[in-house]
């Protein structure tokens, strides 16, 4: 008898995160502005509207390998598409704030730069492929996965310097000259 007990807890832990799944990737997919339709279609019917809507609505679980070909789809990292689970914390407090080690910039006068993120993606080569890298580690710390554009603020430009072999002066010329600067 406990066995059926804890086999129908461990279904009802399972349906509750497949739920909290599908919120995720419904809250990616209207990020991305994407229909269920659009999603269809732009994926040659790899993933059906109705198939999708059923991951969305938590009805059906998805698998892995079928959860990594979504990531590669809205060209997020696979991990953004999964909530976080209520298994131990293993010493570590959600919500506390990291230790901040970086140096602090006397300079406040240097404006957010925004990144055309869909030019970038027509360069290539290492800094090309050093940029990507880093531009989209702030998009999973910022939860941003719209994939057109990134405001990078002035704390970003020291790694963007460095990346582009440049001082912190001359990042935002370099990405201008690259094309990367997103003109409205």
């Amino acid at each position: 008898m406990a066995g059926g007990v804890a086999d129908v807890t461990e279904l009802n832990m399972t349906q509750a995160y497949s739920k909290r799944v599908g919120e995720r990737l419904r809250a990616i997919r209207r990020q991305k502005r994407l229909s269920l339709q659009e999603v269809e279609a732009a994926s040659s019917q790899e993933f059906k509207a109705s198939v999708l809507g059923a991951y969305e609505r938590g009805e059906r679980a998805i698998s892995v390998p079928r959860l990594q070909r979504l990531s590669r789809f809205y060209s997020v990292p696979v991990d953004q598409l999964l909530p976080a689970d209520s298994g131990p914390s293993f010493g570590i407090t959600p919500g506390e704030e990291a230790i901040d080690l970086t140096e602090r910039s006397t300079r406040r006068d240097t404006a957010p730069i925004t990144i055309d993120l869909t030019r970038l993606e027509s360069l290539s080569g290492p800094e090309a492929d050093m940029l990507t890298r880093y531009l989209t580690m702030i998009q999973v710390q910022r939860q941003d996965f719209n994939g057109r554009v990134l405001t990078v603020r002035v704390q970003d430009l020291h790694a963007l310097a460095a990346i582009l072999g440049t001082g912190v002066e001359g990042a935002a010329p370099r990405l201008e000259g690259l094309g990367l600067i997103y003109q409205p």
